[in-house]
């Protein structure tokens, strides 16, 4: 079974939080700690995109880190909800799972 891939957009040296004299985004590390925390409960592929990397990742995410996306799908934006998290990883997985039966027996048929 392939893995489920949660990704989040975030920059390692936040202007917002460079302002406020903190070394890392209260935001970005509540998101990590839920994500990983979850991570821990239900396995799936975790991929961290610093969006200084790239000038259109900066432009397009720039004042809506962090950005979380399960499978490819926007979830979240700021702030991550542990319960509502849990809730559409576990959706996902069912959606996933349920696709790969709908093709299996398509090829069967």
């Amino acid at each position: 079974m392939t893995k489920l891939l949660v990704e989040v957009y975030a920059q390692n040296n936040c202007s917002l939080c460079s302002l406020a004299n903190k070394t890392n985004c209260v935001l970005c590390k509540e998101a990590r700690e839920i994500i990983g925390k979850i991570n821990e409960e239900i396995p799936f592929q975790f991929k961290e995109i610093d969006i200084s990397s790239s000038e259109d990742l900066l432009r397009r995410y720039k004042e809506d880190i962090p950005t979380i996306f399960i499978n490819g799908k926007k979830a979240f934006k700021f702030k991550v909800d542990e319960a509502e998290f849990r809730k559409k990883v576990r959706k996902e997985i069912i959606r996933v799972g349920l696709l790969k039966l709908w093709n299996k027996k398509q090829h069967y048929s």
